[in-house]
C-alpha cells in the first residue's frame, strides 16, 4: 500500500514537472500572427492536388491518421511539420494549402503553405516532375499579400508579413532526385559545384522573400538522405545500408547552407534567418531508435516499405503496417506524423527563441 502511494506521488510530481517544462518551452517563443510555409513534399498539405503532376498523395492510405482519416494531399499518415509548428505555437491546428481549397479570411490571415511536393531550390528539380518551382511559390506569395491587404488593410497586412514565421523546407530532392538519380545535373556539375549552385539558388530565394517583407525565416537543412528507405533501396546494396556518399553530400550541403544563412543574417537588416539542423536529430533516431520508441527505421510503413511512395503507396497494392507508431518512415521518403512530432518539438525547443 505504501509503495502504491509512493508511486502515485512520484507520478504526480513527474506530471507537474513535465507540464512546467512544456509551459517553459512554449513561452520561449512568442506567438507569431501567422505561419507561412514554402518548400517540398515534407510541408505540402495539398497544393499538388491542384496542379497537373503525378506527384500526389490525395488517396488512402495517406492520411489514415489525419482528421476523419482524410487523404488531404499531405505526404504522411497525418500532420506534417507546418501543421505541428502552427499548432504548438498556438496559431492554428493546420496550415492549409494555398491552392485547391476554399480559404476564408481567417485561414489567409493566419498563414498558408505554398509548398509543392517534388520541388527544390534547383528549378530543374520541379520541372522534372511538373510541380511548382520556388519562383512559382514566390509569385503565389505576392498574390497572397494582396489578398491579406484587401482583408485587413495595409497596416495590419504589413504587420502580419513582417512578424510571421516563415518555414522553408526543401533542398533534399535536389540532391536525392535531381543529382543522384537523374543524369542531367551530374554531367553538368561535379558534386561540390552542384552543391554551391543549389546554395546560391537558395540564397536568391531567401533574399527575394526578405525583399517582400519576410523577416523571421526558419530554414531546414538536409536530412541524412542516404538513410532514406528509397535511397537504401536504390543505392544501398543488397543489405540496403545507408549510402555513405549521399550522407556526406548532405553534410557538405548543410555546412554551406548554414554559412550562407549566417552571411545573410549579417547583411539583411532586421532579419532573423535561422538554420535548422535536421541531419543530427534524424540520424540519432536511426542510430538509436529504441530511445524514441521506434522499431523499424530502414523501410516505410506503407506496403513493403522498400519502394512505395506517392502513387505506389495505395490501398490496392500497398496496405499500411499494423502499428505505424513503431515506424520512423511512413513511405520510402517521408517520416510518420509521430516522427515529425518529435522533430518539431525539438525544433521549437532549440530554435524557437532565435525566431521570436
Amino acid at each position: 500500500m505504501a509503495f502504491s502511494v509512493l508511486s502515485l506521488v512520484i507520478n504526480v510530481l513527474f506530471l507537474i514537472h513535465h507540464q512546467h517544462q512544456v509551459v517553459a518551452q512554449s513561452s520561449n517563443m512568442t506567438r507569431p500572427p501567422a505561419v507561412i510555409v514554402f518548400g517540398d513534399s515534407v510541408v505540402d498539405p495539398g497544393n499538388n492536388n491542384a496542379i497537373v503532376t503525378t506527384v500526389k498523395c490525395n488517396f488512402p492510405p495517406y492520411g489514415k491518421d489525419f482528421v476523419r482519416q482524410q487523404a488531404t494531399g499531405r505526404f504522411s499518415n497525418g500532420k506534417v511539420p507546418g501543421d505541428i509548428i502552427a499548432s504548438r505555437l498556438g496559431v492554428k491546428e493546420f496550415v492549409p494549402p494555398y491552392l485547391g481549397v476554399e480559404l476564408d479570411d481567417q485561414d489567409l490571415l493566419t498563414g498558408v503553405s505554398f509548398a509543392s511536393g517534388g520541388g527544390g531550390y534547383d528549378p530543374l528539380t520541379a520541372d522534372l516532375v511538373s510541380v511548382l518551382k520556388m519562383d512559382d511559390q514566390l509569385k503565389l506569395f505576392k498574390e497572397y499579400k494582396e489578398k491579406i491587404k484587401t482583408i485587413a488593410g495595409e497596416k495590419k497586412a504589413d504587420y502580419i508579413i513582417s512578424q510571421s514565421l516563415y518555414l522553408i523546407v526543401t533542398g533534399t530532392d535536389d540532391l536525392a532526385n535531381t543529382y543522384f538519380t537523374t543524369p542531367f545535373r551530374s554531367v553538368e556539375y561535379d558534386l561540390p559545384s552542384y552543391i554551391k549552385f543549389v546554395v546560391q539558388e537558395a540564397s536568391k530565394f531567401f533574399q527575394e522573400l526578405y525583399s517582400l517583407g519576410a523577416r523571421k525565416l526558419g530554414i531546414t537543412g538536409s536530412p541524412p538522405i542516404g538513410c532514406l528507405p528509397s535511397q537504401r533501396t536504390n543505392a544501398g546494396g543488397i543489405e540496403r545500408e545507408c549510402v555513405t556518399r549521399y550522407n556526406q553530400a548532405a553534410i557538405v550541403y548543410n555546412s554551406e547552407l548554414s554559412q550562407e544563412i549566417q552571411r545573410l543574417n549579417n547583411t539583411l537588416p532586421g532579419s532573423k534567418v535561422v538554420y535548422i539542423d535536421m541531419y543530427t536529430p534524424i540520424i540519432d533516431m536511426i542510430q538509436r531508435p529504441s530511445a524514441y520508441g521506434f522499431e523499424v527505421i530502414n523501410r516505410g510503413c506503407c506496403g513493403t516499405g522498400i519502394y512505395e511512395v506517392t502513387l505506389t503507396c495505395n490501398r490496392f497494392t500497398a496496405p499500411p503496417c499494423e502499428d505505424v507508431s513503431k515506424f520512423l518512415f511512413w513511405d520510402t521518403y517521408h517520416p510518420t506524423e509521430r516522427a515529425y512530432n518529435i522533430l518539431m518539438g525539438q525544433v521549437i525547443q532549440r530554435y524557437g527563441p532565435l525566431l521570436s
